[in-house]
């Protein structure tokens, strides 16, 4: 974000100001550390509170991603962000409100200011990108989660201002403003498109959604390291522009060799008594998968555990693995087994021994390794409490 065309002439303004604000004092480095921890005191204070706020949401947006429309809705806002940035439309914030976040105070308290404010004066180029993330940190429902992705997100920005505020003779060996600040904008339209395919991926069959985030890594690739024809006046910027096309297509091609070696999953039956008194009748333990479409988790598991040819083999022959499906929600038969076994979210996955209780110290909620996944498995054969 530090390099896309709203910020980065920034740079040399912020660090000046850093300058000034220190031999204004005349204490030299030790200020300009103070007015740089400030500055990045902003920027969190600003940044963290979005991101709490957003996740904040989380168990709305959570119970609202069941929804199709819905899922279709955020993938499509993402896409109109990514637009913004590829060129096709400009976000503009009232002029009154950018003129104020650009006045300029002195002391601690204006470095504290420029911090908060910063993402207000750079709206037109990192705010697409922020509301995409922000729209992502509310699918998640972590408050935690939220803060620490945007306070990371904050020190992104700050750091480097501050690292070139300490060491100020080097601003001479910045790359000039260009049309390269304009890749590096399209690049964060990508990311924003990428993380809309990810979300319509429960909509789509079978393994189309691998093959999906596939293509567009493919095109991203082809896109930012070839059709784009932007320049720039140094010499590693077309090195810059092919490695990330490189990457892209690795990416494209890891996807989609993946999909194509996968090998055969657990195979599950849908929950029913009748499935569970076989099972104490045959003296074998049952894994209880409760799942949903929308589950990232879920998806996990399911395309990386439970496609990993150990625990495939360890289910097939000494457990009966039983699946049910939440995605929906109102059935009736699921919301009893939801308040039978206090199932508060999903993935939880339940484990019953040959005589059908619980193993409570087994139960899973969340994505686990193959290896760990049959570590389980095998203490659950061992049928003891």
């Amino acid at each position: 974000m530090n390099l896309t065309p709203c910020v980065y002439p920034l740079i040399p303004i912020t660090v000046s100001y850093f300058g000034g604000q220190a031999a204004r004092g005349g204490e030299g480095q030790g200020r300009l550390v103070v007015h740089g921890l400030c500055y990045m005191l902003g920027l969190a204070a600003t940044n963290s509170v979005l991101g709490v706020v957003a996740s904040l949401t989380g168990g709305l947006m959570g119970s609202m991603l069941q929804n199709p429309i819905v899922l279709i809705f955020v993938a499509a806002v993402l896409v109109s962000f990514a637009t913004s940035l590829f060129g096709l439309w400009e976000m503009r914030l009232p002029s009154g409100l950018t003129q104020a976040a650009a006045k300029s105070y002195t002391g601690y308290f204006g470095s504290l200011f420029m911090g908060l404010t910063l993402g207000i004066v750079a709206a037109p180029c990192i705010g697409p990108f922020v509301l995409g993330l922000l729209t992502w940190v509310a699918s998640m429902g972590s408050p935690w989660l939220g803060f620490l992705i945007f306070f990371t997100l904050s020190l992104g920005l700050g750091l480097p201002l501050f690292l070139l505020a300490m060491f100020s003779g080097q601003m001479e060996k910045l790359p000039r403003s260009g049309g390269w600040m304009i890749w590096v904008r399209k690049l964060m339209g990508w990311i924003l498109v990428g993380m809309a395919a990810h979300f319509i991926r429960p909509l789509l069959p079978g393994q189309w959604g691998m093959i999906t985030l596939a293509l567009v890594a493919l095109a991203a690739g082809l896109h930012l390291g070839w059709i784009d024809k932007s320049q720039a006046g140094f010499r590693a910027f077309p090195w810059l522009k092919g490695g990330a096309g490189v990457t892209c297509l690795v990416l494209s091609t890891f996807l989609i060799t993946s999909w194509a070696m996968q090998g055969p999953g657990v195979t599950w039956v849908p929950y029913s008594e009748e499935v569970l008194k076989e099972a104490q009748n045959t003296q074998k333990p049952v894994i209880i998968d409760f799942y949903a479409t929308w589950c990232t988790p879920c998806r996990e598991l399911e395309e990386v555990t439970f496609h990993d040819a150990s625990v495939v083999k360890q289910a097939d022959s000494d457990f009966v693995m039983v699946e049910v499906d939440v995605t929906k929600g109102g059935n009736p038969v699921h919301e009893r087994l939801l308040e039978q076994y206090e199932v508060k979210g999903v993935p939880t996955i339940v484990f019953l021994d040959a005589s059908g209780q619980e193993r409570r110290d087994l139960r899973l909620v969340d994505f686990l390794s193959a290896d760990q996944f049959m570590s389980r498995m095998t203490e659950l054969k061992k049928g003891g409490k």
